[in-house]
């Protein structure tokens, strides 16, 4: 990929810069983000063509973690190696992580409103928000008769068994049945031209399967050893990124008994609102078990694993996309994402917000919102803790 002549050159400060005015606009979740990148740096800046930045984008959505970060930090890598990469990081994730520590450390200076109905309205748009991503995953990543039945099975077992060892064995056994049954394998890879290699691609090849292994080394719950394990471990083992992290995290933080379920949702739902990365609900989460030291802790160690897959595997991505067997395992797993998703659904997401007609009742009128009348999820997230509000007066 080589710079368009006449292309300014930037600094790591001016890239910085660059991508936290993206961090502070770009509401709406991945797909949205991807838009926003797509209009900055191919249609306005030309720094990419359509077709090396849809290369970009098919090569980050193959890993683990939030694919539109990952398609930030290539770009920044691109300009300016590993200081452009880490100012882009930088600049988009900043604002919503800092929103979402300051967040934490309100409901912690303040448990009392924690209890009140805005947390409830919040729980109930959480709901609608992970419905609308099972049924868009679904139709995606599902669309025959196996897959549906390979989601419906993960769900299943998830819901008899939810350890977390569960939802690493199921996708698992949902990628090696995608290979042995050939999901998708036979449409043809489009072909892939990254001339884009980092140095030491062995190095942080190991330096990710490393610390995923000392990530399932015990710790004691609420240290930040604790926060870094929890959080390396999902944004490790996160196919689809986005909404898919919140099963994991909810098995780490909810179903541990380290945090209630009403302050996880609440803050997976303050999370929607904000613009940039939905990894930044890291942030929360950290912030809530250790102050500000732990939601920084948390917003690397979630971020990390992806980073390093990003300077680690260019090449292998290519060769994994090109090849057949390698493609239909991971169809199977990204089927087994939506099973995954889907059993989070019900168990925290459902069962801990509806309890009567009239929550049904408010669920139904946010799903309107969202799916039919399309009202944009930053402005939906304070409705829905308004409406909680006037619920429960």
């Amino acid at each position: 990929m080589t710079e368009h002549e006449g292309v300014e050159k930037l600094s790591a400060w001016q890239i910085f810069l660059l991508f936290l005015r993206l961090g502070l606009t770009s509401f709406g979740g991945p797909a949205a983000h991807l838009g926003f990148f797509h209009d900055e740096f191919v249609k306005r800046r030309q720094w990419l063509s359509d077709s090396a930045y849809g290369e970009i984008v098919a090569l980050c959505q193959l890993l683990p973690g939030p694919a539109s970060s990952q398609v930030g930090l290539t770009i920044g890598f691109l300009r300016g190696r590993y200081t452009g990469a880490f100012a882009a990081w930088l600049g988009f994730t900043l604002p919503s992580a800092l929103i979402m520590i300051g967040f934490a450390l309100g409901l912690s200076a303040w448990p009392e409103a924690g209890s009140g109905g805005w947390i409830h309205g919040l729980k109930l748009f959480v709901v609608v928000v992970v419905a609308q991503a099972v049924w868009q995953m679904g139709r995606s990543l599902c669309p025959d008769r196996p897959r549906v039945a390979m989601a419906l099975l993960v769900a299943v077992s998830l819901l008899v068994f939810g350890e977390t060892w569960m939802q690493i064995l199921a996708l698992a056994v949902a990628g090696a049945v995608g290979a042995f049954l050939g999901f998708g394998s036979d449409r043809a890879s489009e072909p892939l031209h990254v001339p884009l290699q980092s140095r030491k691609p062995a190095l942080f090849a190991a330096a990710f399967l490393g610390l995923l292994l000392v990530s399932f080394l015990p710790q004691a719950p609420g240290s930040l050893g604790w926060i870094g394990a929890e959080l390396y471990r999902a944004g490790a083992l996160v196919f689809g990124g986005g909404h898919v992290v919140l099963p994991w995290l909810q098995e780490g933080f909810v179903a541990s008994g380290a945090m209630p379920a009403d302050t996880f949702l609440a803050g997976y739902g303050a999370a929607q609102a904000m613009p940039g990365p939905l990894f930044s609900f890291s942030g929360f989460l950290g912030g809530a078990q250790g102050g500000v030291i732990g939601g920084v802790v948390a917003v690397i160690a979630v971020f990390l694993p992806g980073t390093l897959l990003v300077f680690a595997g260019l090449p292998l991505w290519s060769w994994l996309r090109e090849h057949r067997r390698a493609r239909a395992a991971l169809a199977g797993v990204n089927a087994g994402v939506v099973g995954l998703l889907l059993a989070a659904l019900y168990d925290p997401v459902w069962a801990s917000a509806v309890h009567d007609a009239s929550d049904l009742g408010l669920v139904l009128i946010l799903w309107l919102c969202l799916a039919v009348w399309r009202v944009p999820v930053w402005l939906l997230a304070p409705l829905s803790a308004l409406a909680g509000v006037i619920l429960l007066s």
